[in-house]
This record gives C-alpha cells, structure tokens and sequence, in this order.
C-alpha cells in the first residue's frame, strides 16, 4: 500500500498498518518494530523523555502554534510504534490525543481508526475512517481499510464497492487486486447462501445445507466458545463469521491444498457440502478452527503455525481423537520434522508430511500445556500478543519454571522416542 503523508507529519516515513491477517506490508519487511521485535530500549526511553517534555512545553505554552505542532507530530509517532509492537489500545489513544490537538488532520483520524480497526472495534473504526475520507483523505489505503471493516462485518458488497474504488486509485497494486477479486468471488457465491446467527457467531451455509443443521452448528461453537474460553482464559467479544461451502466454492474461494479441511481468515471456512449431520469429525473441525480465533486474539497474528494448530488440535481433539500413527512411525524411524521448518504455512506440505505436522505439533504442544500447565501456555501467547519474537516470549514464559524452550522440546522428544506422550 502506499503511505500516506499530510503536511502535518510531511517528511515522516509512516507505518502501512497491518492487515486483518496479520502480514505486513513489503514497504515494512525487515523492519525490526514492524516484524514484533523490540525498538532499542535507550532509544524508546530517550523517545518518551522527549515527548514529555513536549507536553510540559505544551501545558506552559498553549497558544504557541509550534510547540502544539511539534507535539502532536510526536505523539502521533509515538502512537506508530505502540501499533508496530501491537499496544493497539494504547495507540489508540495517542491517535485520540492528537485528534484533540488537530481535529480537522485526516492522519490522526486514519492511525486511529486502523487501531479500532485491530482491536475489532469496527463502529468506531467505520466512524474514524470516513472521518478520514471526509477531511480529504479519500485515498487507496483509506478505502483498503475501510473496506476491510465492511468485509469483516459481513457487508461484502460495501467492501467491492469500497476495493474497487481503491483499485482506481491505485491500479498497480497487486494486493488489492487479489483482494477485489477474491471478494467478487465469495459475493457471488454468498447470495445464495442460507443466514444464521447466535450471540457469537454469523453462519452463512450452502443450500444444500438443512436449516436445522445450521442451527446445530451454531450450537457447537456456543460450546465451542466456553470450552476454550475456559482453557485460554479468553472470550473475544466481536461475533464470528463463520461460512459452510461446498467443497468446490471453498477451494475456488480460499486456495487452499485438496487435504485441507478448513481456514481461519477472520472468518472460519468449512467445505461441508451437503452435512445432513454433524459427526464427531465434524465438531472437532469446528473446536479447531475456533481456537484459531482465540489464538489469534491472544496474540495478534504473532505465533508460529506450529503452536497454533498444536493448540487447535488440542480442542479438536476432545471431539475426535484419531491415533497418532504418523508421529509413531515417524518417531521409530527418528524421522520427526524440524519445528523451524513448521513455523510458517502448512499449505506447501504434501503427503505423509501434513499428518505429522499436525501430529507432531498436537504432540509438543499437548506436553507444553500437560507438563506447564494452561497458565503458562497463555502467558506465552500473551507474550507473542506483546510483539515478542518467539525466542524472547519463550524465555519470560517459562522462566519461572527454570526451563528453556530447547530443553523442554528435548523433554517432549524423549517421551516421544519412548512411546509416551502421544
């Protein structure tokens, strides 16, 4: 996405914030604070004593045009780097600040509306974004994040309406197109579709799908919800969509690889085709997807893909429980796959591989929680929500313990080689 850049923070290099799946941009890769590593701490200490001491200059002076300008421009700065380190609740009062300083700046109204945007706050998001377009910032990233809050709130054609504007005004951008595209496609397909809701969730289903069926899976993932909020200690508070497709839609749709039984994008995607019951199997697909929405409320999108579908597995698990034959005979042969290699997406994984990675991460991430217990597993994610990289979330979660994270690996691989734990 492009930057934008108002006379009020001219010269500024600004974040291009993060998307509701968590990549960032290419204008941010390799960027420390944008990838969840920490800023230096001597440059955020000398940071906040500058900004303060701006704001004693500000309370003494208030009438000093400069001295205001000067402040806003550092609190809003300073509300970036809350947002790169994933601090959306405190950045977003930074951005309010600075809307107080400047009411009419588009820019505040833009930062802040992307940080109610992360934190699923989308009426304020709605409100702060078009306050954006009004103030004559009608630009592509604008109306990429609006967009983004009319599709996650289930108003897919506002989103074509909004991406197709955006692609207007910004017509070589990759991202967006694909956006746009993918976006027709499922308008397409949901206006056939059957609606549902409960106090959680917002189900979209195929036709061919019974409207009691419907009905029993929203019930599953009431469960669903309590369950793991018990286990995670977590209840997110914006409704789910949730959609059932038919396998066709859903491959078409999503892209995903033909072992794939399901997808958490901020919506959960099921191919369930024509379900006239809801099977073990079934349930536990829901249990699974489910806990990917916890997970990625803990910890922001900041998780390697191997703890997350350990975690998934674990709850899909309570509903169907098939033998780890993959792990087993993995293990016998000392065949088990790196975890490094496992901290990205599954999607490229190809025959027996995608069993055990599944297997493999349930079975580390099973000993984690059995052995450490629930409390430490969440303040690992918290951790991760945190912006921490994986190796420094590790050492503050398990310090109390007197464990590093490679010593309780070797811990799990032992019971692994010797049959148990699996």
């Amino acid at each position: 996405m492009k930057l934008l850049v108002t006379p009020f923070l001219a010269g500024v290099c600004l974040l291009t914030l993060l998307s509701f799946s968590g990549d960032i941009s290419p204008a941010l890769a390799g960027d420390p604070a944008a990838t969840g590593q920490s800023a230096d701490p001597h440059q955020q200490r000398q940071s906040q004593a500058s900004l303060e001491e701006l704001r004693k200059s500000y309370s003494a002076n208030p009438y000093q045009p400069i001295i205001k300008k000067n402040l806003a421009s550092a609190v809003m700065m300073h509300g970036i780097g809350l947002m790169r380190q994933k601090r959306y609740e405190e950045a977003a009062e930074q951005f309010l600040y600075a809307e107080e300083l400047f009411p009419d700046d588009p820019q505040a109204a833009f930062l802040r509306g992307n940080a109610a945007y992360q934190l699923k706050q989308y009426d304020l998001a709605r409100t702060e974004l078009e306050k954006a377009r009004n103030l004559g910032e009608d630009t592509a990233d604008v109306l990429y994040f609006l967009g983004r809050v009319y599709y996650d709130t289930e108003d897919i054609p506002g989103a074509v309406e909004l991406w197709e504007q955006a692609v207007l005004k910004d017509p070589e951008n990759k991202t967006l197109q694909e956006l746009l595209a993918k976006a027709k496609r499922e308008l397409s397909v949901d206006a056939g579709m059957g609606k549902g809701q409960s106090s959680r969730f917002i189900l979209s289903y195929d036709a061919g799908i019974k409207s009691d069926v419907a009905d029993r899976v929203l019930s599953v993932l009431e469960d669903a919800y309590n369950q793991v909020g018990r286990d995670f200690g977590a209840y997110p508070e914006s409704r789910v969509p949730i959609i059932l497709y038919t396998g066709k839609d859903y491959r078409e749709i999503t892209g995903s690889p033909g072992w794939s039984g399901g997808q958490y994008d901020g919506k959960i995607r099921l191919p369930v085709g024509g379900m006239s019951e809801l099977t073990p199997q079934i349930r536990s697909v829901l249990f699974h997807e489910y806990t990917h929405v916890v997970v990625r409320e803990l910890t922001k999108g900041n998780c390697p893909v191997w703890l997350n579908e350990g975690l998934a597995e674990i709850e899909g698990r309570r509903e169907y429980n098939p033998p780890l034959t993959a792990l087993q005979q993995s293990a016998a042969t000392g065949a088990l796959l790196p975890f490094n290699t496992l901290a990205g997406s599954f999607a490229t994984l190809q025959g027996k591989n995608v069993n055990l990675a599944y297997q493999q991460s349930y079975s580390l991430v099973s000993y984690m929680v059995s052995a450490y217990g629930w409390h430490t597993t969440k303040a690992l994610l918290t951790a991760l929500g945190e912006g921490l990289s994986f190796e420094a979330a590790a050492t503050q979660a398990y310090r109390d313990v007197g464990r590093t994270f490679a010593e309780i690996v070797a811990e799990w691989r032992n019971q692994v080689a010797a049959g148990q734990g699996q």
